[in-house]
């Protein structure tokens, strides 16, 4: 199911967006009250549509955040009218999506403690984590980051990604 509108682009604090009604987000997805996955093309920018998620805003109805990329492909801007073309991302994947290294799972599952504390984490975090180890390209860096994330993920106070851990989390 899709749904197609006219509307102007607003701007809320510095994020352009376009509202979609609850009528609207039902047509998509009836019932929905959370982040909704959505292919996205405006003016009909291109035959590829813009991966991205409609934001709720607690009253039934949802923000759809327009990013520099998006506004820069349609030619649009705050204050323009436009054609918005939404039909639900029915192949969104939640949770990680990077698969996780072998030498990361490896280390991660001779240590009882960390494995569990892992296990515990929150699916963004755990998302966060395996992108960016499966981005190290030195063997260096895999060993230095595999050491930090260890320390932590075992109980032991330290910081890895930016972040202050604690007890695992």
């Amino acid at each position: 199911m899709s749904i197609c509108f006219e509307t102007v682009i607003e701007i809320r604090g510095v994020n352009p967006f376009v509202g979609v009604s609850s009528a609207q987000a039902d047509a998509l997805k009836p019932g929905w009250r959370k982040p909704l996955p959505v292919l996205v093309r405006i003016n009909g920018d291109s035959a590829i549509a813009w991966r991205t998620n409609m934001m709720p805003d607690g009253n039934g109805n949802f923000y759809l955040y327009l990013h520099g990329n998006m506004r820069k492909a349609s030619s649009t801007k705050v204050g323009d009218r436009v054609r918005v073309e939404i039909e639900f991302d029915a192949a969104y994947r939640n949770g990680p999506q990077d698969a996780m290294p072998k030498w990361f799972r490896q280390a991660l599952n001779s240590n009882a403690q960390a494995k569990k504390n892992w296990s515990a984490l929150i699916p963004s975090r755990k998302k966060e984590i395996l992108r960016y180890l499966s981005r190290l390209v030195s063997a260096d860096a895999r060993i230095r980051n595999q050491a930090q994330a260890l320390h932590v993920l075992s109980g032991q106070e330290g910081r890895f990604m930016g972040r202050a851990w604690k007890n695992g989390s």
